[in-house]
């Protein structure tokens, strides 16, 4: 039963092997790309917000029409998507402006939530209380990134491209340390495995 089942584990581990090994060494890829050659990157990120508003658009549509007969408001969802495809089509027609400026205001919105969450958080630490100075300087603070973000576009532009460099390479490392752990495992069961049947003969 052992044998059997470590070919198979072998034959999976052949593919996987690859496929972390490759997926590591092409976030490595973009990492670099991204900080060698920013407003390339930047560029293209403005490509990936339009096409992807298209798609999720168009796929959205054709969900609204699957739900027509056993959905009453499958028209919302028809809208989203013809929002998508309007907003893909527009920031294709407006690249790479409309694009980028959707994610500044993005990324701006984002940290005024969080802000605002979070000092409506203090104030309620404060009424039980509970200590609440941290909160609350968190969530100004959140406040001002976001007012900086808005009126700062390049240097949102660019930490959103830093975050994206360093989620790349610290997956493509990540993956391929994983490659190479899931090598010397497979070895080890292997060994294992040899020493087992020659125990058995």
């Amino acid at each position: 039963m052992a044998t059997p089942l470590l070919d198979d584990l072998k034959r999976l581990y052949r593919r996987t092997w690859w496929a972390l090994v490759l997926r590591g060494m092409l976030a490595l890829a973009v990492g670099v790309f991204v900080l060698a050659r920013p407003l390339e990157s930047v560029a293209a990120f403005a490509l990936v917000i339009a096409f992807w508003a298209l798609f999720s658009g168009v796929v959205e549509i054709v969900h609204a029409i699957e739900l027509v007969p056993v959905m009453k408001r499958w028209w919302v969802l028809l809208l989203s998507g013809l929002v998508g495809v309007g907003f893909g089509v527009a920031a294709l027609f407006y690249y790479p402006v409309l694009s980028l400026s959707f994610a500044v205001v993005w990324v701006a919105l984002w940290l005024m939530i969080t802000g605002i969450l979070g000092i409506t958080a203090a104030l309620h630490q404060r009424s039980i209380g509970l200590p609440w100075g941290w909160t609350a300087a968190l969530g100004a603070f959140s406040l001002g990134a976001s007012a900086f973000a808005l009126l700062s576009p390049p240097a949102t532009l660019a930490a959103i491209m830093g975050l994206i460099a360093g989620f790349a390479i610290v997956a493509g490392v990540a993956s391929v340390v994983g490659a190479f752990k899931l090598r010397s495992v497979v070895r080890r069961w292997g060994g294992q495995g040899a020493a087992a049947r020659q125990e058995a003969h």
